[in-house]
């Protein structure tokens, strides 16, 4: 029986990426066989498997963070969107059509479900734990009777649920508790907990509104996460220089020893690396390893971690 946890937010944009990539490489520094996933991923940016493959750019960089190959297994479905409200259908890491959205509504929604269970099933047999992440909101209602995103995927791999929330932007009360209550009974059940996203100020603040969220809707607030800069994971599922800060290019490009070029993401980093002789590639590659373990001592400073490990390991015991 699969063992895992799903990420789902609030909304687009909170942070799942980052979460999902910080439990990723958690999980593998304490030695376990951990793999990423989303069902379908909608973005122009992917990422090239060892086998040549493509998938989302977040897949392949959750991959690295969980130290493991990365597959199309992780990211089954990529569509990547073109002219006319019309979006190219990658499945298991090949193009095999462009349709309409009502199109790829109507036509695609059992191909989809069945290559779903497949990956599923090839990831329970290969680790030990997978995270997965959601997209959007788990109760987007005129979508949710073929959506292939959310708790339909929860169900399928029957995981438990953790909510993100972004405060930053205000309204976090009301995207939690609206969140709750729009899910059918047997969707909220598997929702065992909640983490608040990008906080900026003073956290000692925030603990009446940890004890309003939890009576109010009787889960676990798991932690307040502050806002973490430069933390090279973008909120469109891509993984990125803030290129807020030009300070923190320059020393990226310092540390790698490169005086040239201009990194817009890790992606010209990997690319780069790869036509670079080793011991000039190997700095790059540490940069790397430095973000997501920058990333996850983060998660770990600020959620309660013992308790996301128990829900993960002791649902359907």
């Amino acid at each position: 029986m699969m063992k895992g946890i799903m990420i789902q937010g609030t909304s687009s944009d909170v942070g799942k990426s980052l979460i999902t990539t910080g439990i990723c490489r958690i999980l593998a520094n304490e030695g376990l066989r951990v793999a990423p996933f989303k069902s379908q991923n909608m973005t122009n940016l992917s990422y090239v498997t060892p086998d040549g493959k493509e998938i989302g750019i977040a897949q392949g960089i959750q991959a690295e963070a969980a130290k493991t190959p990365a597959t199309v297994m992780m990211n089954p479905i990529l569509l990547k969107p073109r002219s006319g409200q019309r979006a190219e259908i990658v499945l298991f890491g090949e193009v095999i059509e462009t349709l309409s959205g009502r199109s790829y509504r109507k036509s695609f929604y059992h191909k989809g479900l069945a290559a779903i269970r497949k990956a599923l099933d090839n990831l329970e047999q290969a680790f030990d734990l997978v995270v997965i992440e959601g997209a959007g909101s788990p109760v987007e209602m005129n979508l949710k009777d073929r959506e292939l995103v959310n708790m339909k995927v929860a169900e399928m791999a029957n995981v438990p649920v953790v909510l993100v929330a972004d405060i930053e932007r205000g309204g976090v009360f009301a995207s939690i508790v609206g969140t709750l209550e729009l899910l059918e009974y047997e969707e909220r059940q598997r929702v065992k907990g909640i983490i608040i996203n990008m906080f900026r100020g003073d956290l000692t603040q925030f603990s009446g509104g940890i004890q309003w969220i939890e009576e109010r809707t009787g889960v676990p607030v798991l932690g307040v996460v502050p806002y973490l800069e430069n933390h090279m994971i973008d909120m469109e599922d891509s993984l990125s220089l803030q290129r807020s800060s030009r300070k923190n290019a320059e020393e990226m490009r310092a540390t790698a020893g490169i005086l040239t070029g201009d990194f817009s993401d890790l992606r010209d980093i990997e690319m780069l690396s790869k036509k670079l002789p080793d011991r000039e590639a190997k700095p790059l590659s540490q940069l790397k390893e430095q973000k997501y373990n920058e990333v996850a001592e983060h998660l770990l400073s600020h959620i309660d971690w013992a308790k996301l490990k128990q829900i993960m390991l002791e649902w359907n015991q």
